[in-house]
């Protein structure tokens, strides 16, 4: 018996060996190659498992359909004490929820400039003693259909972006930007925070409210889809976004507020991320629209508090499943360094959640510049998350990989099969309350999160 193999040229498949392919390469031999790893340790059985939950495909077909055709429009801005009926001593945070003892810096630094902002307090040792008594209560935003940056912390007195979903009737909230620096959400509390907190529950908010009713309400699908072509991804560059905001509303502004309209408008022009929170909602209102789908292992939630890192799962309610939050890698402004970084803080990967941020970094060239790498690597890593997405986003679209569609729809099993984990690209809070922005930069979630998650699939 002959055997063909050695009668003609081999024809070679490289599956995982980067050694072997790279050698093949050098001798110019051709080769099909095999982007394969093996599932992520000990996920084996709990994967396969979900795997052959016959509910699953379907499951994920509508909870992923549900994100995919959600239409975020921006309807109002009100304050929080309205909308979402915050008693005066109860402030949101960003991600999981957290007790004041085990709060990172920026956490703290934030929770006290609100109690001081509020009038709770009338300086930051008296907020301190205040919240470290349990005189403040504390919940995670996501808990309330709201989401913040940073640090995230929303008081009674704070004004908030709504946006509703026109297709599927869910509202979802996010307070107004405040710039960059010495800010509430990266921790900073001194007179100037607060005095612009007052400034923005004074005037900006009212100002944009009356504008807003004028104009009417604002697609915000459409307006991130037209970013996006522009170079934005939605996370760490929202300068496109933020024009097309002001080129929407600013004649509304000046026609609610001429006495007002000047100062709106040089604040919003000043801060190229000014959009960022009213995305972040779009976001939220998107990913919520596909909860509660039996079975479905569709991420709808990634939010972290500066302690913890946790996801949130179409088919498993409102439960958290948390891993520690990681350093960023990325940039650092001035002379601050990774000793000075905090680990991970914000709601703000509700963008990745949702298809753009990390996901999107593809379309955004510039944004390597302020997280670090080069183009190349923002194109691979939006290439990556094709291999853990259920979907592209029809309306989201990349120009640059001949407009595909952003991967949109993190899927807990893909995780686990591929061993990869979504790419986040965010800010860097300084670990000192009160310190501010030091960075910008890439994290990785940590993988235990989502492997709980899968776990707790199995157990349905």
């Amino acid at each position: 018996m002959r055997l063909s193999l050695l009668d003609g040229e081999p024809r070679v498949i490289s599956v995982g060996a980067a050694v072997l392919a790279e050698a093949l390469d050098q001798q110019a031999v051709p080769r099909l190659g095999v982007d394969w790893r093996p599932p992520r340790a000990g996920t084996s059985q709990a994967l396969a498992r979900v795997l052959a939950d016959p509910r699953r495909s379907r499951a994920n077909e509508v909870a992923v359909g549900r994100l995919l055709s959600a239409r975020p429009k921006l309807v109002g801005v009100r304050p929080a004490a309205e909308v979402l009926g915050l008693p005066p001593r109860t402030f949101l945070h960003a991600g999981p929820p957290i007790e004041w003892e085990r709060a990172s810096g920026p956490m703290r630094g934030a929770l006290i400039g609100a109690a001081v902002f509020e009038g709770l307090a009338a300086d930051a040792e008296e907020a301190e003693r205040l919240l470290v008594a349990g005189s403040v209560r504390l919940d995670s935003c996501h808990h309330h259909r709201t989401v913040g940056p940073m640090a995230g912390v929303v008081s009674p007195s704070m004004w908030m972006f709504e946006v509703v979903d026109d297709e599927h009737g869910g509202t979802a909230y996010c307070s107004l930007n405040e710039g960059l620096g010495k800010v509430l959400r990266y921790g900073a509390y001194g007179p100037e925070v607060i005095e612009r907190l007052r400034w923005m529950g004074e005037v900006l908010g009212p100002v944009l409210a009356a504008a807003l009713a004028l104009s009417g309400p604002i697609d915000l699908r459409s307006l991130i889809a037209q970013a996006l072509q522009m170079g934005d991804e939605l996370h760490n560059r929202n300068r496109a976004a933020t024009s097309l905001f002001v080129r929407e509303l600013a004649p509304s502004v000046v026609d609610a507020s001429p006495e007002h309209a000047s100062a709106v408008l040089r604040f919003i022009n000043g801060n190229d991320h000014f959009f960022l929170n009213a995305g972040m909602a779009a976001g939220k209102v998107s990913a919520d629209a596909a909860r509660g789908v039996p079975g479905s292992s569709l991420v709808v939630a990634m939010a972290r508090n500066g302690t913890d890192f946790g996801v949130q799962v179409s088919g498993l309610g409102d439960r958290w499943f948390t891993g520690p939050a990681g350093v960023p890698d990325g940039l650092y402004l001035g002379a601050y360094g990774p000793d000075d970084a905090n680990p991970d803080i914000g709601d703000s990967t509700i963008t990745e959640t949702s298809g753009l941020g990390g996901f999107a970094m593809a379309a955004s060239p510039a944004i390597v510049r302020f997280v670090g790498g080069d183009v190349s690597d923002a194109v691979a890593a939006t290439r990556s998350m094709y291999e853990i997405t259920l979907a592209e986003h029809p309306a989201y679209q990349i120009p640059g990989l001949g407009f595909r569609g952003t991967p949109t729809g993190i899927d807990v099993a893909l995780i686990a099969r591929t061993g990869r984990l979504p790419v986040v690209n965010t800010g860097i809070a300084g670990r000192v309350a009160g310190t501010g922005q030091v960075g910008a930069g890439l994290v990785t979630p940590p993988a235990e999160a989502f492997t709980k998650a899968l776990a707790a699939l199995i157990e349905l």
